[in-house]
Parts: C-alpha cells; structure tokens; sequence
C-alpha cells in the first residue's frame, strides 16, 4: 500500500455551540476535536487530484471562478454528476446529463445560458471523463 500523498492537516474544529454568523464569540471553551481537511474532504486519496476551477459556466451550483474542486477518479461518471473531461484538448468541469439520448457536458448558469451550450460527447474527436467532483474548496 502507498503511503497517503496528502499529509494530515489538523486544524482545530469548534462545533458546540454551533457558530453563528452574528456577532463572534470565544469558542476556545468548546473545541471538540480537530479537523484533518483531506479525511472531510478526500474519500479515496490514491484516486484524488485537485483543479482550479476557471470561468462562470457553474456558478449555479457553487464552482465559482478560481475555486479549487476536489475530484475523484474511482467514482465512476454518470448523468447528474459533476465531471471533470479533456475534450478536444482543452479542459472543462460539468455537469454529465443524457440529452435526448446522448450524453452532453452542461453547464449550470442559467443567466447565461446561451453563452454555455451542452457540449455532446458523440461530437468530439477525442473525450476522456478524469473523474466525478466531490467537493470545492474556497478562500474567501
């Protein structure tokens, strides 16, 4: 077995009393235990890679511009899921959906939606689906 290419990341986790998004309060009382990122975040390491998240295509379901998803290659893509997919060569995060019949890349902006027309599959040259978005990470 590999060892684990993500190093633990502990990080103190406050949940009790749950933090309000008021006025602050000292919780340094209440630390319940600590949080390692990759063990909320990565569910099968060897299979994980992380990609910064450009443009707007996805804003409707939260990928924002410069975000950074967490995708793993072990879940197999299917219609609903996130994908991450090389296409033609160039790179793109969405969503898998089955498009009278064919399977498509949509993204997910309803304001702009003409902007982001469904890529279908059967109409690349070259496709490749690297995995299935698990999780986003933000600095804000």
């Amino acid at each position: 077995m590999s060892p684990n290419p993500f190093p633990a990341l502990l990080l103190p986790l406050f949940e009790i009393p749950p933090a309000q998004a008021g006025f602050p309060s000292p919780a340094t009382d209440y630390l319940e235990e600590a949080l390692d990122l990759n063990e909320l975040l990565v569910r099968n390491p060897p299979a994980t890679f992380y990609v910064r998240v450009k443009g707007a295509s996805m804003i409707d379901v939260g990928l924002l511009d410069n975000d950074i998803a967490i995708v793993d290659r072990s879940i197999a893509p299917k219609p609903g899921c996130i994908v991450v997919a090389a296409c033609d060569g160039s790179i793109y995060i969405k969503r898998l959906r089955a498009l009278t019949g064919r399977l498509a890349l949509c993204s997910e902006n309803e304001a702009r939606a003409t902007a982001y027309p469904p890529l279908f599959i059967d109409q690349m040259q070259e496709h490749v689906l690297w995995g299935v978005v698990t999780g986003v990470v933000r600095k804000i």
